[in-house]
């Protein structure tokens, strides 16, 4: 499983959907970083920008939920946003608790030029998988996780 000089036994592990899923995730985010450490963008940062430019005005809720992030981290990661100027926030006439999450000119503008480094990290990523098996997984882990039927 994981590369290394020594081969160890995984036993029960082996067959570990929440294991597997954990050892895929790093290994993903490893080469994310690698390859997006210039930019000083975080996988969970890169996410919530991506979706505010795919769905503009979203609820900061529903995007917390969407991207199963904890209210709190949620909150933080937008202050962040906001203070370097790509994110604005705004609170809704109907609904004074809720916040409504923008991209600023300076966030529209980071995301259009990350954008196509990122499809290159996505094409290039180097999975031991054919381009049918990756296709295959992430239609299964669309499914798992109820993105489509």
């Amino acid at each position: 499983m994981p590369e290394g000089d020594e081969a160890l036994a995984f036993g029960p592990l082996a067959d570990s959907l929440g294991f597997l899923l954990r050892l895929s995730q790093l290994r993903s985010f490893a080469q994310f970083y690698s390859d997006f450490e210039s930019a000083g963008m975080r996988p969970g940062e890169w996410s919530v920008l991506l979706m505010l430019a795919e769905n503009p005005g979203v609820r900061q809720g529903v995007l917390a939920k969407a991207l199963r992030i904890k209210r709190a981290h949620m909150t933080k990661m937008v202050h962040g946003m906001e203070a370097e100027g790509l994110v604005r926030r705004t609170v809704p006439q109907g609904d004074k608790r809720s916040v409504e999450l923008w991209l600023t000119e300076e966030g529209t503008a980071r995301v259009d030029a990350l954008r196509p480094s990122f499809v290159i990290h996505e094409g290039a990523s180097p999975v031991p998988l054919s381009d049918a098996e990756a296709e295959q997984l992430k239609t299964l882990l669309r499914r798992y996780l109820k993105m489509e039927s």
